[in-house]
């Protein structure tokens, strides 16, 4: 399957719910964890990693958002999700890498703020998203794509790529 274009509508539903992970990955470090107070030195390794990762998460969940625009025909929030299921670009490798890329900008972070207080919040994080994901989005998907998204579950991980495909 090709990916086809966006309307125009789909486009500002797709940008609207990434206010989701704007609030997660920018807006509450950004305000209660202190990345609003950091000054980033260009000598310091651990910055530069931060940013990089930082950046390298932004342009993944860009990538993810477009997938679930062109191929899945809809967009991240639950409400509007994909009407396609989409296992091409990153779900050929794991299935949350929208997670995973907040998750890496997340760890981009720690390494820029270098608080207990952000490393907490990813965890807890991380935490909410596997109980969501077990909860209701993974046996959403089962009721809506049956066995495809069961094959999809046996050969693409979770969490982290399998080295061998069934």
């Amino acid at each position: 399957m090709t990916p086809r274009s966006v309307s125009p509508w789909l486009a500002v539903r797709s940008v609207a719910w990434m206010l989701l992970p704007f609030v997660v990955a920018f807006y509450v470090p950004w305000t209660f964890i202190g990345l609003d107070a950091v000054r980033v030195d260009a000598r310091n390794p651990l910055h530069l990693i931060g940013l990089v990762l930082m950046a390298v998460g932004a342009v993944l969940l860009f990538a993810c958002v477009w997938e679930f625009a062109t191929r899945g025909r809809g967009t991240l929030g639950p409400p509007d999700p994909p009407k396609n299921l989409v296992v091409q670009g990153l779900y050929r490798y794991v299935r949350n890498p929208m997670y995973l890329s907040v998750a890496t900008i997340l760890g981009g972070e720690m390494l820029l703020v270098q608080r207990t207080g952000l490393v907490l919040y990813g965890l807890i994080w991380f935490g909410f998203v596997n109980i969501f994901v077990l909860a209701y989005e993974e046996p959403a998907l089962r009721e809506k794509f049956g066995a495809s998204y069961e094959q999809y579950t046996r050969s693409v991980g979770r969490w982290l790529p399998r080295l061998a495909h069934k």
